[in-house]
């Protein structure tokens, strides 16, 4: 649908922000290096490119140089989330996966090529500035925001602590640019928040799957039914949420779910990415002591539950939606996710290096593959009143160059017959119009709807393009088995997304 947008990205996390999921569990480099024949022919051209370069380029080019770019494009060849980690890049990684990283705390898109600034988060140093939602960044420093990629301008918007940098912001409104000057500072992201957003129903938002996320939501959902212990309803809100660390995933899904049921299973071309995933305590707080899903009521096991998506909903969120629906827990709502359903396995190079290496597939419960078709949600409901906005036009993982295939594709999309071109600018004139919408408020056009499910009232349904289906085996189905052996999680390397490093 002409020109998608990018994919919104948290300042200072960069190519990881929302797309972490590595953990911190890392492997040393795989034990499969000698099973197939090494390609002499090959590697002899490498070498001698390799010394035309050394010998005959305009000017002296350095070893490291050479070898480090070499590993990159040849990792980087392969899919859009395989990657070589330089010592930035892997501290960053790090990082993220805690939930804490370097830079100012805003989430960015981009707008008429401008970075604009969908959400200040809260106490950081740009929410301190006065930096507001909807503000678009004209100039970073004295560099030009226009003609940079978003993630360019992620980059450059990242730093060390206590180090300043200048934006330049045109604001709605105001007639002359403002200049703020603002400090970049280690920021922790609270992944998640919730509340009672009316009598008897609760709101419970994810934004990233983290290593605190199974502990931080745990006491969130004891918190809610602390203030109303006969809770009727609870909304799960994955939007915009990119994915992150699996256990995440795997304790979020089993908070919910009996226990030992399977979550989620991969499979690949090594005996450790054929797994299994089960609702059990190791294989979701590996790195606590005792099971902190314990502590829940047992009335969240049954209470009514609708979960809303979005195509900005990816990896680890995908994992948690696809099961509760293969399960029939909850009811999926919103829009169809991003499809990012493959493995990423951190291989460690050096101290300071690695490479982030695609080693498997995710699947549902139910064996449906997540990879480049997502979740279509139970009842299609746009972000507004007037239709799904921008939403239509984000990179989804099937836009990605070299995205890997669906091994289980069940068709194509079908989408209504309309001008790209016409209808791009129609969204974006709309979208111009609408103030930046924050999730949980009482504006929020797709957490009504879902408490109308929860209540028995009518839902809007969408008026975007309907996504043809085909109908799924049911979980009790003898035929769909476990793909691949149960094995202890300490032994598998934690994994996550990255939407095509984080545009």
């Amino acid at each position: 649908m002409g020109t998608k947008l990018k994919n919104i990205a948290l300042v200072g996390l960069g190519m990881i922000a929302g797309a972490v999921g590595m953990g911190t569990q890392l492997d040393a480099m795989a034990q499969k290096n000698a099973s197939s024949a090494l390609p002499l022919e090959e590697l002899r051209q490498l070498a001698d490119v390799f010394g035309l370069i050394k010998s005959d380029y305009v000017e002296p080019v350095d070893d490291k140089k050479l070898l480090t770019e070499a590993i990159s494009g040849m990792v980087s060849s392969l899919d859009p989330h395989s990657a070589y980690l330089d010592k930035k890049a892997f501290k960053e990684l790090r990082e993220g996966t805690q939930g804490k990283f370097v830079g100012l705390g805003i989430e960015v898109g981009m707008e008429d090529g401008y970075v604009k600034v969908i959400s200040p988060i809260e106490d950081s140093p740009a929410y301190r500035a006065g930096i507001k939602a909807g503000d678009l960044i004209t100039r970073l420093d004295a560099t030009p925001v226009k003609g940079l990629t978003l993630d360019e301008a992620v980059k450059k918007m990242r730093g060390e602590p206590n180090t300043k940098i200048t934006l330049t912001i045109a604001r709605k409104d105001e007639d002359k640019p403002i200049v703020v000057n603002i400090v970049r500072q280690e920021i922790r992201v609270q992944s998640v928040k919730s509340k009672m957003v009316e009598p008897g129903y609760a709101w419970l938002r994810i934004s990233q799957f983290q290593e605190p996320t199974v502990d931080d939501m745990t006491k969130k959902i004891a918190a809610l039914y602390a203030e109303d212990p006969n809770l009727k309803g609870l909304v799960l809100d994955l939007r915009n949420d990119p994915g992150g660390v699996l256990p995440g995933a795997i304790g979020v899904a089993a908070a919910f779910l009996p226990k030992d049921v399977v979550i989620t299973s991969t499979n690949g071309q090594l005996a450790d990415s054929k797994q299994t995933f089960y609702a059990r305590r190791e294989f979701y707080a590996t790195r606590t002591v005792g099971d902190p899903l314990a502590k829940l009521p047992d009335a969240i096991k049954k209470v009514p539950m609708v979960v809303l998506v979005n195509s900005g909903s990816a990896s680890a969120s995908e994992i948690v939606s696809g099961a509760l629906q293969d399960y029939k827990r909850a009811t999926i709502m919103g829009t169809q996710t991003f499809g990012k359903g493959s493995v990423q396995t951190i291989r460690q190079l050096s101290p300071d290096t690695a490479v982030k290496l695609t080693t498997a597939r995710y699947y549902t419960p139910n064996g449906r593959s997540i990879q480049a078709r997502g979740i279509v949600p139970d009842l299609l409901v746009d972000e507004t009143a007037e239709g799904d906005g921008l939403n239509g036009l984000r990179l989804r993982e099937a836009d990605l160059q070299k995205h890997l295939i669906n091994d289980k594709d069940k068709g194509p999309e079908v989408h209504a017959e309309v001008d790209p071109l016409e209808e791009e600018q129609r969204l974006i004139a709309l979208e111009k119009k609408r103030k930046p919408l924050e999730f949980g408020s009482k504006d929020d056009f797709q957490l009504t709807q879902a408490l109308n499910q929860l209540k028995g009232l009518p839902v809007a349904l969408s008026k975007s393009p309907k996504v043809e289906t085909k109908k799924e085996p049911s979980i009790n189905d003898p035929k769909n088995g476990d793909k691949g052996s149960e094995k202890d999680s300490d032994k598998h390397d934690t994994k996550g997304n990255d939407k095509g490093d984080k545009k």
